[in-house]
């Protein structure tokens, strides 16, 4: 199979329920959600295993935004044209920061956050994670990695729904994570009955 193409994609729409799911790239007048989404103590929970954390990714936005790429790339999630959460896609083979180290070609990483408490636990995560994981597959990628903490098993849960499966323990920095790989043959095993 061909190496898997960009991770800077058009927007994607879904319809839920009555609402319309939009996900598009993040841009700078974006910086104020995830400024405000990076510091929410439920994001900061599940980005960190460091109690003392005050914000999530400790990311400067604006160099964040402005790097998007054809290997890694910020989305926002709109619910009726309101921004309510994030995601982020890489290439991790080709990421320039190396995070993932040394890992096979044609993968994707991705996270994902939604930003407000009132728009969690309502399918909306879900509902992007699909998105994105048919459009990483539509391009080619073998297979997704996601690296919850291993702490997080409600973000476990969350992935394996999907079809995810856990593949190890790891530590990136301080961060003891659990990681998780869905392969196309997962992914379509996980859904054949819709």
């Amino acid at each position: 199979m061909a190496a898997a193409s960009s991770v800077a994609w058009p927007p994607m729409l879904a319809q839920l329920g009555k609402h319309m799911l939009r996900i598009r790239q993040a841009t700078l007048d974006d910086i104020p959600y995830l400024v405000r989404w990076d510091h929410d103590p439920a994001v900061i929970a599940c980005a960190s295993d460091d109690p003392n954390a005050e914000e999530a990714f400790g990311a400067d936005w604006a160099d964040e935004v402005a790097g998007n790429s054809d290997v890694t790339c910020y989305y926002v999630a709109e619910l009726d044209g309101r921004p309510i959460g994030a995601m982020q896609v890489i290439d991790p083979h080709r990421e320039p920061t190396r995070y993932w180290g040394d890992i096979a070609p044609n993968l994707r990483a991705i996270d994902i956050w939604i930003g407000d408490a009132g728009d969690r636990n309502k399918g909306i995560g879900a509902a992007i994670m699909r998105l994105a994981i048919d459009r990483c597959f539509a391009d080619g990628a073998a297979a997704i990695v996601i690296d919850p903490l291993a702490s997080n098993t409600n973000a476990h849960r969350f992935y394996q729904r999907l079809g995810f499966a856990p593949v190890g323990r790891r530590m990136f920095g301080d961060d003891d994570c659990l990681i998780h790989e869905l392969t196309r043959a997962g992914w379509r095993a996980a859904h054949s009955g819709d």
